[in-house]
C-alpha cells in the first residue's frame, strides 16, 4: 500500500534531489527500408522515422504532465546504417544522416542515434563507407549521433578500426573546429556495445530487436547523494543497501513510465537502463556521491572501489524493481556532464589515467573528455585500444568519447552548454605508440570467450 510517506518521498527525490526520466527512446528498424537507390532509400527511412515516431515527443510530454516526473529528452534510435544502407549504391552516407538529421526535427526530439557499424570482427564495404563518412556526417547535421562497436569479449579488437578510428575523430575535430569539436561529442567507439541502450551519444536499434520499441533512461544521482547523507560514519554494507533500496524506487518511477509511453504508442516495451547519468547542474553529479562515502576528492585513492560498490548496488537495486533492465545500467562517468568531475579535473585530483582505472569498474568508459587540439591520431587510437582491452578481458561494455579541442592546449576550458555542460583540457601521456597502432589485425578473443 502505497503511504502518504512514499508520496512525499517521491515528490521530494523529483523537486529537490533532480530525479528525472533522462531519456523515452524509440527504437525503429530500418531492415525493411532497404533499396539499391539511395534516394529511394533516404526517403523509405524517412517515411518511417516520421510515422513511427509522430507522436513520441506529445506522448512524453503529455505523461511528464499528467504524472509529474521529468523527462527531460526524447530521442531515436535506428538499425546501424552500415547494415541499412549497404544495398544503395553509394559512395558516402552523408545523405542518409542528413535524413536522419530531417526526420529527427520533424517530429521533434532531442538526438537520434544509429549511424553505426559493428565491426569487431571485420569490415563489409558498408561498415567501410559508413565509417568514412562520420566526419562529414556529423559536422553538417545537429542531432545525428554515431558509434562504433570495434571490440567484443567473443571476436577480440579490431585493431585496424581502433587505428582508423583515431584519424576519425581528428577529421571530425577539424571539421567542427568553429563549435569547439562538438562534433566529436555525438561520436562514441564501443567494446561489447549494447543493442538496447538508449543513452545518446551510443544509442543504436540492434539487429535482434523488434520493428519498434520503447527503451527508457532513469536517472538520479542526486537522491543517491542525498540518501547516502544521512549514513555518516556507517559501514560499506549499510551503505551498499542504502543505495541499492534507493535504486530500486529509482527504476519503479522509470518503469511507470516506459510502460504508460509503451502502451499510448502501441509500442512494445523494452528495457529500464537505470543509469545514474550526471549532468552539470550542481547537486546531480556520481563525483559527489564518492566523495559522500570520505573521499576527499574524486580521484583520490579508494575512488575506484567507492564507485564499484556504486555501480553493483545500483544494478542490484534495478534488478528487483523490474525484470527487464537492460542496456547500460550502472554509473556514467562523463568528465564534462559531472560537475564533481570537472572540479576534480581543475583541482588535479582526477587524471585520464584514474578515469581509465575506474572504466574497469562503471557502466560505460572514457566519457565526455576533451584534449588538446595537438594530440595525434594514433595517441587517441592507443586510448581507444586500452579501453577496449578493459571491456574485451573484463566482458563488459566500455566506450571512449574523446574531444581533441583544435588550438585548445592544457588550462583551457571548452565550453558546450546543456547536458553536454563544460570542460578544462585534460593532460594525455605524451609518449608515442605510433608504432604499435601502425601493427593492425585483430587482437585475439580472451580465453574466457570460449564459454560453450
Amino acid at each position: 500500500m502505497i503511504t502518504i510517506e512514499d508520496i512525499l518521498e517521491t515528490n521530494q527525490m523529483i523537486t529537490v534531489n533532480k530525479l528525472d526520466v533522462r531519456t523515452i527512446t524509440m527504437g525503429i528498424s530500418l531492415r525493411d527500408c532497404a533499396h539499391p537507390n539511395l534516394r529511394e532509400f533516404c526517403r523509405n527511412v524517412y517515411d518511417k522515422i516520421t510515422k513511427s515516431a509522430e507522436f513520441l515527443v506529445k506522448t512524453g510530454e503529455e505523461i511528464e504532465a499528467e504524472y509529474g516526473v521529468p523527462i527531460i529528452n526524447k530521442r531515436i534510435s535506428v538499425t546501424p546504417v552500415a547494415i541499412a544502407a549497404e544495398s544503395c549504391k553509394a559512395e558516402s552516407y552523408v545523405p542518409v544522416a542528413e535524413t536522419l538529421d530531417r526526420a529527427a526535427k520533424s517530429v521533434g526530439v532531442n538526438f537520434i542515434g544509429g549511424f553505426s557499424a559493428l565491426v569487431e570482427k571485420g569490415y563489409t564495404s558498408g561498415d567501410r563507407i559508413l565509417i568514412e563518412s562520420i566526419p562529414q556526417a556529423l559536422a553538417s547535421t545537429d542531432l545525428v549521433c554515431s558509434s562504433i562497436n570495434l571490440a567484443s569479449t567473443k571476436a577480440g579488437i579490431n585493431m585496424d578500426c581502433v587505428r582508423e578510428m583515431g584519424e576519425v575523430i581528428k577529421r571530425t575535430a577539424e571539421l567542427t573546429r568553429d563549435r569547439q569539436a562538438v562534433g566529436c561529442a555525438k561520436l562514441v567507439i564501443f567494446a561489447n556495445a549494447p543493442q538496447d541502450n538508449p543513452f545518446m551519444a551510443g544509442a543504436f536499434h540492434g539487429v535482434s530487436e523488434p520493428d519498434k520499441v520503447i527503451n527508457v533512461g532513469v536517472s538520479g544521482p542526486g537522491v543517491v547523494k542525498h540518501a547516502l547523507e544521512n549514513l555518516k560514519g556507517a559501514n560499506f554494507t549499510e551503505i551498499s543497501e542504502t543505495i541499492k533500496k534507493t535504486a530500486f524506487k529509482i527504476t519503479r518511477v522509470g518503469q511507470l513510465v516506459a510502460q504508460e509511453a509503451a502502451r499510448r504508442l502501441g509500442v512494445p516495451f523494452g528495457i529500464i537502463d537505470l543509469s545514474l547519468a550526471p549532468t552539470p547542474a550542481v547537486g546531480d553529479s556520481v563525483a559527489r556521491i564518492l566523495e559522500e562515502m570520505g573521499l576527499e576528492a574524486c580521484g583520490a585513492p579508494g575512488t575506484t572501489a567507492a564507485l564499484a560498490l556504486l555501480n553493483d548496488a545500483v544494478k542490484k537495486g534495478g534488478l528487483m524493481a523490474s525484470s527487464h533492465v537492460g542496456g547500460l545500467s550502472g554509473a556514467f562517468i562523463p568528465v564534462s556532464e559531472d560537475e564533481g568531475m570537472i572540479h576534480a579535473v581543475k583541482r588535479g585530483s582526477l587524471t585520464i589515467e584514474k578515469l581509465e582505472a575506474m572504466t574497469c569498474v562503471c557502466s560505460v568508459g572514457l566519457d565526455m573528455i576533451a584534449v588538446a587540439g595537438d594530440v595525434s591520431a594514433s595517441t587517441l587510437s592507443g586510448i581507444i585500444a586500452d579501453e577496449a582491452a578493459i571491456g574485451v578481458v573484463n566482458n563488459k561494455t566500455t566506450a571512449v568519447r574523446l574531444i581533441p579541442v583544435p588550438n585548445a592546449k592544457v588550462g583551457d576550458v571548452v565550453e558546450y552548454g546543456g547536458l553536454l555542460g563544460y570542460c578544462p583540457i585534460v593532460p594525455v601521456n605524451r609518449f608515442s605508440s605510433e608504432a604499435f597502432i601502425a601493427r593492425g589485425g585483430r587482437i585475439p578473443a580472451p580465453v574466457r570467450s570460449l564459454t560453450n
